[in-house]
């Protein structure tokens, strides 16, 4: 196979190929594009963590003293809409998943280049939106904007929150739409169905829910608009609306929306445990199967959000069997995975750290659920610290630790550099303990009732001490997540060079050059093997430096 080599001597790759800002920011390489959302999505989720931080702060001492408690609403709500739609529900796809899924088919690049690059400017002017909303007073809907609080009572910058969601919607649906047509037309002569790998088949799964479910929120979020603006009776019953018309519209995206967030980081975590088993993965049929399901099934539960709002006590019993019923999947998957490794020759690489990471607080909060859908619970538990650590466990404790176990694992191909192992392993603990001691205190605070979005809780001063254990908690985790960013950037200056191949990995993107070329393969790869081929790889040791 030949390679392309620079004046220089350098083998020709998509890094050094072309330099300048322009060359960047006119790139339709799919691989460039990644990086490219990579540095906008690094940079939403540190204004969202900075926001948390001083979430916790304020909850450190019962009495609301460092913040007016107007500001606390807008702080909470710029945490959650800036970490949902601009950080959870891209940062998989629209960073690994734009890098890797055409070379894990065998393709040069999407099917629409153009349409990729469009989707990241939409992104960046959506974000630009969002920040001129944050430096324009903030807004204090909640990150779900709810009405009437949102068309009539609030003064805060809503529209042009709600219009930068919007925005950001659109760059969701030409990503999945984009991956459909990709994963449908261009696989690699062999690459059958059945050969995908599951990061692709998750990524098949996620996209189909982003091009059906995006447009609804959408939707939702214009109405929101044109009644604050027009004053229509959408919503208002006092115009002839009705209120929880709402809630069901965006709940029916945004129940969804947590599988869009969820499904590409259990694709990750099916790469990880397999190669870090050195085994095929158990049952691969029904783990595709499986992400399939929770697709479809994931459409049919968003009133379970709603059991308190005065829906039908009929629907309520129908919408908790379903949300038991969507359960089933994802135990399918952990049970799948834990018979994976069994019995494999297990080596504890950082990646591998981050995925065990995830199937244990995945696992905690799908669990935890189970009490959420159950009636009597829930009413219960509803508005109260309980439901933020469950959501925590699912959004923080899961996709964020398949992210970040994602990036440590294709990091030697995305750069060409390896990243130092020791430090890897430090930050996933520093991850993991400090996830588990700001967030398990969350589920003991809302079982004993201490309701959610409230800045002074000096009526309860029994709280403290576990809000302090949280606060504790969140200081620790956030130096986990400083580190990987410290350590990847001094990686590409100073890490050694990464082999083509150093976890002796099975799948088409390690048969490439690390860092890839521009076009991913000098010629068209023909797949004979079936996925996770590990009983027919020679063994060797996976590289840590």
């Amino acid at each position: 196979m030949a390679t392309a080599v620079l004046e220089t001597g350098e083998r020709e790759t998509y890094l050094n190929r072309e330099y300048g800002i322009q060359s960047w920011l006119l790139t339709v390489d799919h691989k460039r594009i990644a990086l490219l959302y990579l540095m906008g999505i690094t940079f939403f989720f540190f204004i969202g963590g900075f926001f948390a931080l001083l979430i916790r702060l304020e909850l450190l001492t019962p009495a609301g003293d460092l913040v007016q408690a107007d500001t606390y609403n807008k702080l909470f709500t710029m945490h959650g809409q800036i970490m949902v739609f601009f950080f959870l529900i891209p940062s998989v796809p629209a960073v690994l998943g734009n890098f890797l899924i055409p070379i894990m088919i065998g393709a040069k690049d999407l099917a629409f280049p153009r349409i990729n690059l469009l989707s990241w400017y939409l992104y960046m002017i959506a974000g630009v939106m969002m920040l001129y909303t944050i430096l324009n007073g903030g807004v204090d809907t909640g990150w779900t904007f709810y009405t009437p609080l949102s068309t009539e009572f609030l003064k805060t910058n809503v529209v042009t929150a709600a219009l930068a969601v919007f925005v950001a919607g659109f760059s969701s649906i030409f990503t999945g739409l984009n991956f459909i047509v990709t994963i449908h037309r261009m696989r690699a002569p062999g690459m059958t169905w059945n050969r995908l790998p599951l990061f692709v088949w998750a990524h098949y799964a996620t996209s189909l829910i982003q091009v059906l479910g995006t447009p609804v929120l959408a939707i939702s979020l214009v109405l929101v608009a044109l009644e604050r603006v027009l004053h229509l009776g959408i919503f208002n019953p006092a115009l002839g609306g009705d209120p929880l018309l709402f809630q069901h519209l965006f709940w029916f995206y945004s129940h969804p929306a947590v599988y869009i967030m969820i499904l590409p980081g259990m694709g990750i975590v099916s790469e990880i445990v397999c190669c870090f088993s050195r085994k095929r993965i158990f049952g691969y049929k029904a783990m595709a199967m499986a992400l399939l399901g929770i697709a479809v099934v994931g459409f049919l539960v968003w009133a379970h959000h709603m059991f308190v709002a005065g829906i039908s006590l009929y629907a309520a019993l129908i919408f908790s069997l379903l949300s038991y019923f969507v359960a089933v999947p994802s135990a399918i998957k952990v049970f799948n995975w834990t018979a994976t490794m069994y019995k494999g020759s297990i080596t504890y690489q950082t990646p591998m750290l981050y995925a065990f990471g995830f199937v244990g607080l995945f696992t905690m909060g799908g669990l935890t659920g189970l009490f959420l859908a159950s009636l009597g619970v829930d009413v219960h538990v509803t508005d109260t610290y309980f439901v933020i650590a469950h959501f925590h466990y699912i959004m923080v404790g899961g996709m964020v630790m398949a992210y970040l176990g994602g990036m440590h694992f294709w990091w030697p191909k995305i750069s060409g550099r390896m990243y130092p192992e020791a430090w890897g392993r430090l930050a996933a603990l520093l991850v993991f303990v400090g996830f588990n001691l700001t967030f398990f205190p969350q589920f003991v605070l809302g079982y004993m009732g201490m309701p959610r979005r409230y800045w002074d809780y000096s009526h309860s001063p029994e709280f403290q001490i576990l809000n302090v254990l949280s606060t504790a908690g969140a200081t620790i985790l956030a130096v986990g997540y400083l580190l990987p960013m410290v350590y990847f950037l001094w990686s590409m200056r100073y890490g050694k060079p990464a082999p083509d191949n150093p976890w002796n990995a099975a799948g088409l993107e390690w048969m490439i050059p690390s860092p890839p070329s521009t076009y991913n393969f000098e010629e068209q790869p023909v797949v004979s093997w079936e996925a996770y081929n590990y009983d027919e790889i020679k063994e060797e040791v996976p590289v840590a430096n």
